[in-house]
């Protein structure tokens, strides 16, 4: 069947089979390679930090953050992923709490000698002081249930890719407003569910501190692999 195209209020070319025309300009390629260029120098500064100011951020900034985040492609386009952002610190406090204690067992009891060979140089440790300082947590949590039109439930897919793609596209949005965060994943992470008040389907993922760095802030003395250690072009 051929379909039929139309256009909406805004000009845009709708079809009845429920595709619409692809929003595309193309660029000259210098353009393209000046934006490649300048998008690259910008992520390559951006660093994790555990230290946090506890200046205060305002909701719309997260809010932003989260919606860009809620960009990613994911599978069959269900978006199986729900932000939780925490400002309350009361809230706060349980969550770190709760994290130190699962933390504290990890580092003392569960953590094999090559996990910490690699945390070694990072100066991690239990204390997760960050989750009351940041004044943002926010706690990516991934569905792996959903509803569907007949009022059963049914499975997501690719739930665990499309919530990292969502992840990184965050963390890209909070650098590029120039505010910092961090990835922690305290393991395991049930007890998020529970303060938080999440339903049995959604799991925590991430945790993610969100908000202006210490003025005192230090980060690892670290390097990223060259390209030639990251990737094959086959040509």
């Amino acid at each position: 069947m051929v379909a039929t195209a139309w256009q909406d209020a805004r000009g845009v070319s709708l079809k009845e089979d429920g595709f619409i025309a692809l929003d595309w300009d193309e660029l000259p390629e210098s353009e393209m390679h000046e934006r490649a260029i300048s998008l690259y120098q910008q992520m390559d500064s951006r660093r994790t930090t555990r230290h946090f100011s506890q200046r205060p951020v305002s909701r719309k900034l997260i809010e932003s953050a989260i919606l860009s985040g809620s960009t990613a492609p994911s599978g069959a386009h269900l978006q199986p992923w729900t932000f939780v952002a925490v400002s309350n610190s009361e809230i706060k406090a349980k969550m770190r709490e709760a994290a130190e204690i699962e933390e504290k067992k990890t580092y003392s009891e569960r953590m094999p000698e090559a996990w910490q060979e690699v945390l070694a140089p990072l100066g991690t440790d239990a204390v997760k002081q960050h989750m009351t300082d940041a004044p943002w947590i926010v706690v990516l949590f991934r569905q792996t249930k959903r509803l569907r039109s007949n009022g059963e439930s049914g499975p997501t897919y690719y739930s665990t890719e499309s919530c990292g793609i969502a992840a990184g596209m965050f963390i890209h949005a909070i650098h590029n407003m120039g505010l910092v965060t961090l990835t922690h994943t305290p393991s395991p992470m049930g007890f998020l569910r529970d303060i938080l008040n999440r339903p049995a389907h959604e799991h925590a993922m991430l945790v993610m501190p969100v908000g202006y760095p210490a003025e005192d802030a230090e980060v690892p003395d670290i390097s990223r692999k060259e390209l030639q250690d990251i990737a094959i072009f086959i040509e």
